[in-house]
């Protein structure tokens, strides 16, 4: 899976659903809990998201803080879960 379609995907859920996001040029590096664009429930929408998505499963102690910071993260998280991590683990 390439990594560059997986951020535009990312990115453009994102931007559809949070308004914060849309208010925004949104990159990969934006801090995406500090800037306020997703919250407590917006990480429980996106990993719904992100399950259906992408086929994979997040378990309960992956849903920590350094998983949602940024596009990017969440980019090396579906890489890694897929098996085809091409970057250093988070």
């Amino acid at each position: 899976m390439q990594t560059d379609t997986v951020s535009e995907q990312i990115k453009h859920f994102i931007v559809q659903h949070f308004p914060l996001a849309r208010q925004r040029q949104l990159n990969n590096d934006d801090p995406l809990l500090e800037n306020g664009i997703l919250d407590s429930l917006g990480v429980l929408e996106l990993v719904t998201y992100l399950e259906q998505e992408f086929k994979i499963s997040i378990a309960d102690e992956e849903l920590v803080p350094e998983y949602f910071q940024t596009v990017k993260c969440l980019t090396t998280l579906i890489q890694q879960k897929n098996g085809g991590a091409t970057g250093p683990r988070l």
